[in-house]
């Protein structure tokens, strides 16, 4: 499978947008097929790295954001034969969505803050620790919200130090000095200022800048004021063993906050957007980083103090560190492509041949404990069941498909007029991965279209919270408890 990647990179938006989309195209080059990026001239910088990675380049050729970038980011996913474009930054409006859509393309928007005035595209992800779904309220029925760090995006040279253990030295020594990759209004400099006035003697200094930083020669000749050992890299690809041989950093707000947590890095941050703002005081709340507020209104000797203080404050960044790892494990990428992979998936009709498929399912022993009767169905009993279903002009069912065309699971409707009833099973293969959610969707959906049904019933065990769950994320709505025969039940119900 192949995917369109449409974001942007210069000096004053920085790179984070490009990065995080680079760090979901390195997850799907694994796991799935080719990337395409489409970017504007100023991301030139980070183009050779990406190349690098077998992505193929793509440049923009019209305003950024535009009804025209629209169509034309549409018409190269049809030409690459992409089931995916996903798209990254701020200038990305509701008009942009709907364009896309109408292409008929499957659409990821990787979201900060529910700037658009509506969102029309398939998923919407937000990595942040601030992200709620009252931030969507403007959404189509069908948008699908991943919010939260449990789906933060990690380049790959971060995947093997996943359960790496930081060891907090009694008085921290090294510190890493990373601002982003544009930092526009040069705060690195005022940092390297504020460490011009520490005392301390033993102190080893990294400082990362990107390839769009416009400041680096004046950075370099700061540093040479400085009376302790620093290094000033730029466009690093080693950024984890740098993280993982720091014991502090001096950080802005953005993505890198997530790749320090996950590295277990203690770190101070500086306010370098307005967007930034919740980041760094929710994650100075859980104890992760220090809040040292926005970059104008810190002074380069406050810093330092903040610096000198976190330096000696052991039990401090021993708790920043276990914090910062308890809220990125690690996974996001892997949880975010299953997401795309599920709304890939396509129903059929079932036919003879699934008869004895469906009573394996039937009888798995997760499948039976949720059931209304426990007991294991004997194989003539499906059998002859299975056939008059099948036939029946009142019973639908269908077989769920993922790409590849391996059955993942079944839904069945009992209709009724207008209305119908909805069961599902889901091959245990395949549970806990958002393919219930979806293969409801889906389900719902195609029986709107092809039959009279207004109306979706599903009845669920009082104590069955995960299907209880599924419906409700697919669009269900809890209409409370009600008897079913002799079985109390839960009540949920979409209508079209």
């Amino acid at each position: 499978m192949n995917l369109v990647i449409r974001t942007d990179a210069s000096s004053e938006i920085g790179t984070g947008h490009l990065m995080r989309c680079f760090a979901l195209a390195q997850s799907w080059q694994k796991n799935q097929g080719q990337v395409v990026f489409y970017i504007n001239d100023q991301a030139s910088v980070l183009a050779s790295r990406l190349i690098s990675q077998s992505i193929q380049v793509v440049y923009l050729n019209s305003l950024p954001g535009s009804n025209e970038d629209a169509h034309k980011v549409s018409n190269l996913a049809q030409q690459f034969n992409c089931q995916w474009i996903v798209i990254d930054g701020y200038h990305f409006n509701a008009e942009y969505q709907r364009i896309i859509k109408y292409y008929g393309l499957n659409l990821l928007f990787i979201d900060d803050y529910g700037q658009a005035k509506h969102y029309y595209a398939d998923i919407v992800l937000n990595q942040n620790i601030s992200a709620h779904e009252s931030l969507y309220i403007n959404r189509e029925p069908y948008t699908q919200l991943l919010l939260g760090t449990c789906y933060t995006l990690l380049r790959q040279e971060f995947w093997q130090w996943q359960g790496w253990q930081r060891i907090n030295p009694t008085i921290a020594s090294k510190l890493l000095i990373t601002m982003g990759g544009a930092d526009s209004d040069n705060v690195t400099f005022k940092v390297i200022e504020g460490l011009q006035l520490l005392s301390v003697k033993e102190l080893e200094v990294v400082v990362v800048v990107g390839g769009n930083n416009p400041h680096y020669e004046q950075l370099k000749l700061a540093s040479q004021a400085l009376q302790f050992p620093i290094q000033i890299e730029r466009n690093v690809t080693n950024m984890p063993e740098l993280m993982a041989w720091a014991d502090l950093a001096v950080t802005a707000g953005g993505s890198t906050c997530w790749e320090l947590a996950f590295m277990g890095l203690p770190s101070l941050i500086l306010i370098l957007a307005e967007n930034q703002r919740a980041i760094a005081q929710k994650l100075n709340e859980m104890g992760v980083s220090i809040h040292l507020g926005w970059h104008e209104d810190v002074s380069a000797a406050e810093i330092a103090s903040a610096v000198a203080h976190l330096l000696r404050a052991v039990h401090t960044r021993v708790k920043m560190t276990r914090c910062g790892q308890e809220l990125v494990d690690g996974e996001g990428s892997k949880r975010v492509l299953k997401h795309l992979e599920a709304k890939l998936l396509k129903l059929r009709l079932a036919y003879q041949e699934d008869c004895r498929l469906l009573w394996e399912w039937s009888n798995d022993p997760e499948v039976r404990a949720v059931s209304f009767s426990t007991e294991l169905i004997p194989w003539e009993h499906h059998a002859q069941w299975f056939q008059s279903r099948l036939y029946s002009p009142t019973s639908i069912v269908y077989i769920g498909l993922d790409r590849n065309d391996v059955p993942i699971g079944q839904i069945r409707y009992e209709l009724e007029g207008d209305k119908a009833i909805i069961s599902i099973s889901i091959d245990r293969k395949f549970r806990y991965q958002g393919y219930g959610i979806y293969l409801i969707n889906l389900g719902c959906e195609k029986l709107f279209l092809d039959s009279e049904t207004n109306v979706i019933h599903a009845y669920t065990k009082l104590d069955n919270k995960i299907s209880i769950k599924a419906f409700l994320k697919a669009g269900f709505k809890n209409m409370g408890k009600t008897k079913l025969g002799e079985h109390e039940v839960v009540d949920l119900v979409k209508y079209k």
